[in-house]
């Protein structure tokens, strides 16, 4: 019988446009996480990242939970939960206070950040993420701790992501119905950072591309923080639809080629290789197969790749990744694992590309190492780092109730909510 799950477990539900999985993973005393079990569903309810369908989705969460329950003999009531839809945005909050050339004390910082706040211009969405990234001191930029440094000057830059109310809500209600309590809604970058990218990596600067079914997230990392980040409204799923379309046969059948025959790359064998389409009509399934050859499924492929590679390095352009900082490029999500799909990107980008995939997880089953899980992984140790800025979809005047016990960014961020 299952025995409800102690404090150290945690909890990561990823709610995608092609699949819903889960993860239950305990936290051990040395703060490495080991993975207790696991649980995927194919999402019917999900369009784009968006809840299209209530009912649907909440019986992907459910079955994906109750899976992941069984493996693990726990019963768990409380989530980490992604979004990675469209309406996500990243902007920069600047903010800066006069010293007087004192000594820089713990209470100028919090004053800054009070400060910052009302800087913070979500602009109608609601606020997923205010972070600090670096702060200025006399206008020299960078400095991760300012504290004890004379000044006259103090600034910090305050990362704000965020996202459209109502999808936030609905992804909300949806769990909830599920009779799961959600801990926090992370933003799908923010995740996948932490479980495929090093800290050398997000120090020196690299660009994250998360190649989802519904979209493609772009986010760049410099100077170990989220910087900024765009979202392309495509993703492996077109792919599939091209597909299907092309040769009219069922979706089912087109991720199937997709997944054995596809690839990014063509190569003159691919003239000579032959693969059965099944008909989309129940009515023609006693007729033969129709019969093509690999280049033409590889054509159809990147016919839509060509498309979205131009589209991701338009992002990147817009996001100031270029010249000897735009340096490196890590593609993760289900998208990635299409064959050849790194040396496709990294002669369509112009730059170092790899493929990122979870890592660090003891235990972590071989299906669900892949890159179509690395941010399933990653709301894991996001949860794991003891994140401040939580509850952030809480009633604003429950959150001003609970601010007298709570660090400074919860009490920065119930301030936020409260103005907006």
């Amino acid at each position: 019988m299952a025995q409800r799950a102690p404090d150290n477990l945690i909890t990561a539900l990823d709610i995608g446009t092609s699949k819903v999985s889960a993860m239950i993973a305990h936290r051990q005393e040395n703060g490495q996480l080991q993975v207790l079990g696991t649980g995927q569903r194919e999402s019917r309810g999900v369009k784009r990242g968006y809840v299209a369908d209530m009912a649907q989705t909440e019986q992907s969460v459910r079955e994906a939970v109750e899976q992941a329950e069984r493996i693990a003999g726990t019963n768990i009531d409380t989530v980490w939960v992604s979004f990675s839809a469209g309406g996500l945005v990243s902007d920069i909050a600047k903010v800066e206070v006069e010293l007087g050339g004192h000594r820089v004390e713990q209470s100028d910082i919090e004053d800054l950040l009070f400060a910052g706040r009302n800087s913070i211009d979500p602009d109608g969405r609601m606020v997923l993420h205010a972070n600090p990234t670096l702060y200025t001191i006399d206008g020299l930029n960078g400095v991760k701790n300012p504290l004890g440094l004379h000044a006259d000057r103090l600034g910090v830059d305050i990362h704000v992501v965020a996202a459209d109310g109502s999808p936030l809500r609905n992804l909300d209600m949806c769990v909830r119905q599920a009779h799961l309590d959600v801990k926090s809604i992370v933003a799908a970058p923010v995740a996948t950072g932490l479980a495929c990218l090093s800290d050398e990596e997000r120090e020196l600067g690299v660009a994250l591309v998360e190649l989802g079914a519904g979209v493609t997230n772009v986010s760049v990392f410099a100077g170990g923080m989220l910087v900024g980040l765009q979202t392309v409204p495509w993703g492996a799923q077109d792919i599939t639809d091209d597909i299907a379309s092309a040769f009219g046969t069922r979706r089912t059948q087109a991720e199937r080629m997709k997944c054995f025959y596809g690839s990014a790359n063509a190569s003159p064998r691919d003239n000579h290789d032959m693969i059965d389409v099944a008909p989309i009509s129940s009515e023609d399934e006693a007729a033969a197969p129709q019969r093509i050859t690999r280049a033409q499924l590889i054509a159809v492929i990147r016919q839509r790749l060509e498309h979205l590679a131009g589209e991701i390095g338009k992002a990147l352009r817009e996001l100031g990744f270029t010249g000897p900082v735009g340096r490196q490029v890590v593609i993760t999500g289900g998208g990635a694992e299409l064959k050849g799909m790194a040396d496709y990107m990294q002669a369509s980008l112009g730059q170092p590309v790899r493929v990122g995939r979870p890592r660090g997880l003891s235990a972590l089953p071989d299906a669900h190492a892949g890159p179509g899980f690395a941010t399933l992984a990653g709301l894991a140790y996001y949860a794991a780092s003891d994140p401040v800025d939580l509850r952030t979809l809480a009633p604003a005047h429950q959150m001003v109730t609970r601010t007298s016990g709570l660090s400074l960014w919860q009490r920065l961020l119930a301030a936020s909510k409260l103005n907006y």
